[in-house]
C-alpha cells in the first residue's frame, strides 16, 4: 500500500494533506524487525507492506490498524457522546487520528462500545469495527460488565439476593438480574451485568431502596482495567487482550 494510502487510512487526513506531510518530511517509517530510528520517506507513493507496520508522524510513533481497538479509563465529569451537553467530551481525551479515521458511515473515527454516565468512571472500549461494536453491545451475547459501586446506605444480605433474583425497572416489566453481584463492604458491592439498560446499575440499586454514590467499571469480558492506565489515558488492545473480552461471549 502506498505510504500516502496508510496515512489516509489511519486518520492523517485527506489523501493531499497525507502527501503533503510526506513530502515535507513528517514521516519516517521503521524497518521490519530493526532496532532503532525510523528512516525517512519523502516519496509518498512508496510501497510498504502493512503487516505489523509502524511509522512515525510529525515526532509521533504510531502501528498501521486496519481497525483501531481502545481501552479508555474514563474520568469523572465527561461525556461519551461527539456533541457533549454539559461537561467534555471523552474523544477530546485521543489524538486527532484516532477521531478522523475515515469510516464508511456518516460518522468518522472510533466511537464508544456503549456508554458510561458523566459521572461513571473506568473500562471504555472504542472502536472504529462496527461488528465489533454490536457483538460486545448485544445482550444477546451476554458479555460481562464488572462494577464497583459504592452505595448511600450500609448494605444487608437481602439487598444483594434481590439484585440476584431480580428488579422490575420502571420500563420493563421483566425483571433484570445481576449475573453476579456480593457485598465486598459495608457500602460497597461487586456487580455483574451482562446487559446494558439506561442507567442500569443506579435503576437496579434504588430498586432494593438503596442509592449509588459511586460507579466505576472495572472489567469486560475476561479483560481487567490496567492498573497502571490513569484516568484519562488510553491505549491499543492487543489481540491478547481482544481474546480475553471475545472468549467470555456467548
Amino acid at each position: 500500500m502506498q505510504l500516502q494510502e496508510i496515512l489516509y487510512t489511519q486518520g492523517f487526513g485527506t489523501r493531499r494533506v497525507c502527501a503533503g506531510l510526506v513530502q515535507q518530511g513528517h514521516v519516517q517509517v521503521f524497518a521490519k524487525g530493526a532496532d532503532g530510528a525510523p528512516l525517512p520517506c519523502t516519496d509518498a507513493a512508496s510501497e510498504f507492506d502493512t503487516t505489523d507496520l509502524r511509522f512515525r508522524v510529525q515526532g509521533v510513533d504510531w502501528p498501521y490498524a486496519d481497525r483501531a481497538y481502545l481501552v479508555l479509563n474514563k474520568p469523572t465529569a465527561t461525556e461519551c457522546s461527539q456533541k457533549p451537553s454539559t461537561y467534555p467530551s471523552i474523544y477530546t481525551l485521543l489524538p486527532s487520528p484516532l477521531r478522523t479515521r475515515p469510516q464508511k458511515a456518516s460518522v468518522q473515527g472510533v466511537q464508544a462500545v456503549g456508554r458510561l454516565d458523566q459521572d461513571t468512571t473506568g473500562m471504555l472500549l472504542l472502536t472504529d469495527d462496527g461488528k465489533f461494536i454490536h457483538r460486545m453491545s448485544s445482550p444477546r451475547h451476554h458479555v460481562p460488565k464488572v462494577y464497583a459501586v459504592r452505595v448511600k446506605h450500609a448494605l444487608d444480605a437481602r439487598q444483594v439476593q434481590k439484585l440476584l433474583d431480580g428488579v422490575v425497572l420502571d420500563d420493563d416489566p421483566k425483571p433484570v438480574r445481576a449475573a453476579a453481584c456480593e457485598a465486598v463492604g459495608e457500602f460497597d458491592l461487586r456487580l455483574t451485568l451482562t446487559e446494558g439498560k439506561y442507567h442500569q446499575v443506579k435503576r437496579m440499586v434504588a430498586a432494593v431502596s438503596n442509592r449509588v454514590e459511586g460507579l466505576h467499571r472495572s472489567q469486560i469480558g475476561g479483560l481487567v482495567l490496567p492498573a497502571d492506565l490513569a484516568p484519562g489515558q488510553w491505549r491499543w488492545l492487543s489481540a491478547q487482550d481482544l481474546a480475553r473480552i471475545a472468549g467470555t461471549a456467548t
